[in-house]
């Protein structure tokens, strides 16, 4: 258990950091422009593609490294990539142009998308699954906590020293952290753990697994939603309803920060605590989790600030609640020797169809509407995602039973 523990640790602290490497580039981005991009017409559009790049090679070479940590050594794998991406991170200080500083982002991706399906198949050998959602949700905190730490620390530095020095300073922990991987042992050494090399076949039947499908549409509604509000939302409260934008980001990652915090480990305690009374707790949990965000993000829109930070906040907070148990959910209905070509798959399709459209799709749609318009649209996506989970809830106990308690 004290193994167990500390490989939870250690991999909590390199998702912290990937989040935070990934939204460093957020609060850079007037910096960038003003030195890479000034008096460019299509300015936004060039920045933009930043955020695109990373994500196109995130999600396409995803489900390669899913293929890989099935059949090799999935410590080494995830100290390779975090090596990689803290390197890339380093060398976007470096940049001497803008299309080097795009390349360095490609980089990133690759090197996210080799620790992305290993770590949390790690985290599902090591626990049994009456626990695993309490510990997956541990671990999936550090999207909002550190997503919130990249604004802030990119903010910070580039005030006090210079945007190059926020990309140069998180190389190092990242090398360090990469180090240290290379000390695991991998828990597929033991006889307990089955090591078998997947066949096609194998991979083909994965979308035969129905609650697998619907969980990975749903997260993809989810994943949609999330990506549209947080690209957005500052920017609308600001042009909206006149707030400061300094004012609105600061109040923005702080209601970040506690409601997905407070949210994702308050999902999984409930998915695990559920399980025994209700057998599609993780569903249940992310289901209603969505259907009761939907109206908050429609108050978000009507109601007058500050009372509509209230609204928001109530939103965030319901959005995040699924991230431990429907991440779960995947590990709980995979083989173990497919989990990382599992969670590779719905990287992929949850990007591509998710957080790569919704800010482009907003963004047209205020361009020719209100932006209540647009953001009618995340919430009916939200509605559609809870619908998705349950109506899995079926299928996700006699799935989980087929795989037993690995």
């Amino acid at each position: 258990m004290r193994q167990a523990r500390g490989a939870v640790a250690l991999l909590l602290a390199i998702n912290l950091l990937c989040y935070l490497d990934r939204y460093i580039l957020a609060a850079l981005i007037p910096s960038i422009k003003a030195e890479f991009l000034a008096g460019d017409p299509d300015a936004n559009g060039k920045a933009g593609l930043l955020t695109t790049a990373f994500l196109v090679s995130y999600m396409l070479m995803a489900p390669l490294f899913g293929w890989l940590a099935d059949r090799c050594s999935r410590w080494l794998l995830i100290a390779g990539s975090v090596a990689v991406w803290s390197l890339a991170s380093g060398a976007s200080g470096l940049a001497g142009g803008f299309f080097a500083l795009l390349m360095t982002r490609v980089f990133l991706g690759v090197g996210e998308a080799g620790y992305g399906p290993a770590a949390p198949t790690i985290i599902s050998d090591l626990f049994p699954v009456e626990r695993r959602g309490m510990v997956l949700a541990w671990f999936f905190m550090a999207i909002p906590v550190g997503s919130a730490l990249g604004y802030g620390f990119g903010g910070v530095v580039s005030h006090w020293l210079d945007w190059r020095w926020a990309f140069y300073l998180v190389a190092p922990p990242g090398l360090l952290l990469a180090g240290l991987c290379l000390f695991m042992d991998d828990p597929r050494k033991s006889a307990s753990v089955e090591r078998v090399k997947p066949r096609l076949a194998d991979y083909v039947a994965l979308f035969k697994i129905r609650s697998l499908t619907l969980n990975i549409l749903a997260q993809t509604a989810m994943t949609f939603a999330i990506g549209g509000l947080s690209v957005w939302a500052p920017t609308y409260i600001h042009e909206e309803h006149g707030l400061p934008l300094a004012q609105v980001d600061l109040i923005f990652g702080g209601i970040l920060v506690v409601a997905g915090l407070i949210s994702t480990l308050l999902g999984g305690w409930l998915g695990d605590r559920l399980r025994a009374r209700f057998p599609g707790s993780y569903f249940l949990v992310s289901g209603c989790g969505m259907l009761l965000g939907f109206p908050c993000s429609i108050a978000m829109l009507f109601l007058p600030f500050p009372l509509a930070w209230v609204a928001i906040f109530f939103a965030m907070f319901f959005l995040f609640l699924n991230i431990g148990p429907s991440n779960t959910a995947i590990a709980n209905v995979t083989p173990p020797a497919m989990r990382a070509s599992a969670f590779a798959l719905n990287i992929l399709i949850i990007h591509a169809l998710g957080d790569a459209l919704s800010p482009w799709l907003i963004g047209t749609i205020r361009d020719h509407s209100t932006w209540r318009m647009a953001f009618g649209t995340v919430s009916l996506v939200m509605l559609l995602a809870g619908v998705l989970w349950l109506y899995g809830m079926r299928w996700l106990a006699s799935d989980t039973a087929k795989i037993g308690s690995a």
